[in-house]
């Protein structure tokens, strides 16, 4: 989860293991104030996208950089043509919309989306909709 969100926000090498070293170290220092309230995994995905924005913020204006293939693969034997499309098209989201989406990709519920956005169940889902509308009009040109 680490590694496929720094990939999807850092343009280069050294970028990605910059923040990856501050995101360890932000979950490290607040490790002790973890409760256990929520799945670790879903605390540790807000530390994630926390450090991830406020980096983003320090970093204006973002370099445009082509897409990768990181993110989204081809294991499940999709096209690469489609899926360096939808890479690039997520590229481009806003920092908010880019992390809703990429924790749906990765099989949250809407539940721990809603819980690390501090959303309702509904609107996680109507955003969703939303997101993957504008993907669908970026990627086609529509």
């Amino acid at each position: 989860m680490l590694l496929k969100l720094v990939s999807l926000y850092a343009d280069d090498q050294p970028g990605r293991e910059d923040l990856t070293q501050d995101i360890l170290l932000q979950a490290w220092k607040a490790w002790p104030r973890f409760r256990g309230d929520s799945k670790f995994s879903t605390w540790f995905y807000r530390i994630c996208l926390n450090t991830i924005l406020t980096h983003q913020r320090k970093q204006r204006p973002p370099a445009t950089v082509l897409p990768r293939e990181e993110y989204i693969s081809d294991e499940a034997g999709r096209d690469p043509a489609d899926i360096q499309a939808l890479n690039w098209g997520i590229r481009q989201l806003g920092e908010t919309d880019k992390a809703l989406i990429t924790m749906h990709i990765e099989g949250y519920a809407h539940t721990d989306i809603a819980a690390v956005f501090g959303l309702s169940n509904n609107h996680v889902a109507v955003k969703l909709n939303r997101i993957k509308k504008q993907l669908t009009k970026m990627i086609h040109h529509e």
